[in-house]
């Protein structure tokens, strides 16, 4: 998977996300975002644009892009990465 970095996140005046996502994954991702209840839209320009409202919602978004266009071995190094975080914040 690609990183999202700065040209793939960008702010507009209005504060929505706008994500450069590959139009084959776009409405995917649209969908599951309306799912959870996300704010977000397909405008004709071929982006995705979000409003993020808070860090659950932008957790949740980078885990629906992830989930859409990370490849089998970087969700297993996240997954593992969180558990290692997680056995971290045990033994504190």
């Amino acid at each position: 998977m690609r990183k999202l970095n700065a040209s793939q996140l960008n702010s507009d005046p209005l504060g929505d996300q706008v994500l450069q996502i590959p139009l084959s994954d776009r409405w995917r991702i649209y969908h599951r975002l309306q799912e959870l209840k996300i704010k977000s839209s397909c405008p004709p320009d071929g982006s995705l644009r979000v409003q993020v409202n808070n860090l659950l919602e932008v957790i949740l978004i980078r885990s629906t892009v992830m989930q859409f266009l990370a490849s089998r071995h970087e969700l297993l190094e996240w997954l593992e990465r969180c558990w290692h975080y997680s056995d971290e914040q045990r033994r504190d």
